[in-house]
């Protein structure tokens, strides 16, 4: 199938339109996130498939949508191969990333507490600064999550927040229905205090900022096997 599909809602038409660039036999990949910036799409790690093995990848793809045009990211210090993880853009033009798997994992269908493979910790998190290419990474404190994967996150409105929400993860014994955050100014966790009723633990649902609202939707609470 084609790897770009553009619709627009003017028109109501859908397209396929031809991209410069980097091969595309070379870019077919799977449970990555893309985040959008200035006009371009950056597409970092995921998992490529040959037909018998899955192999994860730690590149940075990058889609100018208005040149139509594929690039690549720096792979100086770029953080490990991995898929389903957490992406935000912010304020000050970098991408945040957090945890995600490099793994094949399934997990408790009733708990979502991973039993085989692995996801990666959050005592660390990588930045993209999307300007100047330049990849770094900030050990974080505090309140750290345990290691998780197919969760989701949003940014504070402050802008100096980076707030996550369910996922499957590595600590037996309960239900994380927990909200952490972030604090982007010292790196540190922290469960802030909240009330009204907890959604259900969930993986692969999506979140937004709406207003001043973090609105959770869909999702699944499945056995599910990367």
């Amino acid at each position: 199938m084609a790897l770009v599909h553009t619709f627009d809602p003017q028109s109501i038409t859908w397209s396929s339109p031809p991209i410069m660039g980097v091969n595309p036999n070379l870019i077919r990949k799977s449970e990555l996130t893309g985040v959008n910036h200035d006009g371009k799409m950056y597409l970092f790690g995921g998992v490529t498939f040959d037909g018998v093995n899955f192999t994860f990848v730690n590149d940075m793809l990058i889609l100018d949508t208005i040149n139509l045009r594929w690039g690549k990211g720096s792979l100086v210090n770029v953080p490990t191969p991995r898929c389903y993880y957490g992406a935000t853009l912010l304020p000050n033009n970098n991408i945040i990333y957090i945890g995600g798997s490099d793994t094949t994992i399934n997990h408790d269908p009733k708990t979502l507490n991973i039993v085989q493979g692995d996801a990666l910790t959050l005592s660390e998190v990588y930045l993209y600064d999307t300007i100047n290419d330049i990849w770094s990474t900030k050990t974080t404190s505090g309140k750290i999550p345990s290691n998780r994967a197919i969760f989701s996150t949003v940014l504070g409105l402050d802008g100096q927040r980076i707030i996550i929400f369910g996922g499957d993860f590595i600590n037996p014994g309960y239900l994380d229905t927990t909200i952490y955050v972030l604090d982007l100014t010292n790196f540190s966790w922290y469960v802030p205090k909240i009330s009204g009723k907890i959604p259900s633990p969930r993986i692969n649902h999506q979140a937004n900022v709406i207003g001043k609202y973090m609105v959770i939707s869909f999702g699944k609470y499945i056995l599910y096997i990367i």
